[in-house]
């Protein structure tokens, strides 16, 4: 999928972190950018600087997407590319024993279903709203429409303790990137999966040094955290490159999560 003026996109989680990384070199390429975010006032300062638009959006409401969906299409045109960055992180047992008092309690199943609900179904509404408007396109070279991106992370490989939640939503985005492919083979329409590993965002900068550069020792090579333009980098590389189809790719500096 070429990325110019003509190709208009939507990046979910677009105001920080990898997805704004992912929008700007989107712009930088010269695409119109859509930012689908709950963060107002970073995403509408974001969209600014990059000439694009900001949506509120919240990706757990399908009335929500449908409607920065339809803003979107209004200022630019139908979406040929979909980046999908928006995610939250949760920790908590499956079950667990209280060290002092014995107590045993098991993970609150509403968190676990706020994580899946964002991470997974999130995900999904956007894609099948996209795919639906992209179906709808003249096809391009190759006879291609649209391109899809997805963030799951090495949790749905690598899976620690206290992750089940955020893996479980996360294998889901993984384990759904090869039949969706399928699904929009004979439409022209491609979707790869980006799994990274741990990256400087503004959750983990909410660490403390000493524990960042643990993180950072812990990573094989090269032995820092990863970078947000790593993930726009090989996010603008599986738009563009066009027999990337059904991929699911870790970017992780080789990193293997233990248990703890």
């Amino acid at each position: 999928m070429q990325i110019d003026s003509s190709t208009p996109a939507i990046v979910t989680g677009g105001a920080s972190g990898l997805g704004e990384a992912t929008a700007r070199a989107l712009a930088e390429r010269g695409a119109k950018v859509a930012l689908f975010d709950l963060n107002e006032e970073r995403g509408e300062s974001v969209a600014r600087e990059l000439g694009g638009i900001f949506c509120k959006v919240d990706v757990a409401d399908e009335a929500s997407v449908e409607a920065g969906f339809t803003r979107a299409r209004e200022e630019h045109g139908e979406a040929r590319i979909l980046v999908c960055c928006a995610g939250i992180a949760t920790v908590g047992k499956t079950a667990r024993r209280d060290r002092d008092t014995g107590e045993i309690s098991h993970l609150d199943i509403d968190v676990f279903r706020k994580t899946v609900t964002i991470n997974l179904l999130g995900t999904f509404t956007c894609i099948a709203k996209a795919a639906a408007g992209m179906m709808a396109l003249e096809p391009r070279e190759d006879g291609e429409r649209g391109a899809i991106v997805c963030t799951a992370s090495v949790a749905a490989q690598d899976g620690q303790i206290g992750q089940v939640s955020y893996s479980a939503s996360k294998a889901g985005v993984a384990g759904m990137t090869l039949p969706i492919a399928r699904d929009l083979m004979g439409e022209g329409i491609r979707i790869n999966t980006i799994l990274p590993g741990i990256f400087e965002t503004p959750m983990m900068a909410g660490l403390p040094e000493k524990a960042q550069a643990s993180l950072a020792e812990s990573i094989p090579f090269p032995k820092r955290l990863g970078r947000a333009g790593e993930y726009a980098q090989l996010a603008t590389f599986l738009i563009e490159t066009i027999y990337m189809n059904a991929a699911t790719v870790r970017l992780d500096g080789a990193i293997r999560m233990g248990p703890r």
